[in-house]
């Protein structure tokens, strides 16, 4: 188990090293739009889970949300103090 403070670090990781084999490095490189796109596409199948299918389920697509949110926030030159602050 990660918490978010944890899955940015790892994010970052992978970002400063440019790991070539990398999901996260690959999406980045398709630019905001790209990214963007996985963040709406995941909402919508945590709230399907949400609305269809099991607890666990819909903790899987949240935690794919998450994922995409904080790649956007890399992607957008966001940081977790930025958004800690608007919570």
């Amino acid at each position: 188990m990660k918490t978010f403070e944890e899955l940015w670090k790892e994010l970052n990781n992978k970002v400063e090293t440019a790991d070539p084999e990398s999901n996260t490095v690959n999406l980045l490189s398709k630019g905001v739009h790209a990214v963007g796109k996985k963040v709406v596409e995941e909402a919508a199948e945590a709230w399907m889970a949400a609305e269809y299918e099991s607890v666990d389920r819909t903790a899987e697509e949240i935690a794919q949300l998450l994922y995409h949110a904080q790649v956007l926030m890399i992607s957008s030159g966001v940081g977790l103090n930025d958004v800690y602050r608007n919570l």
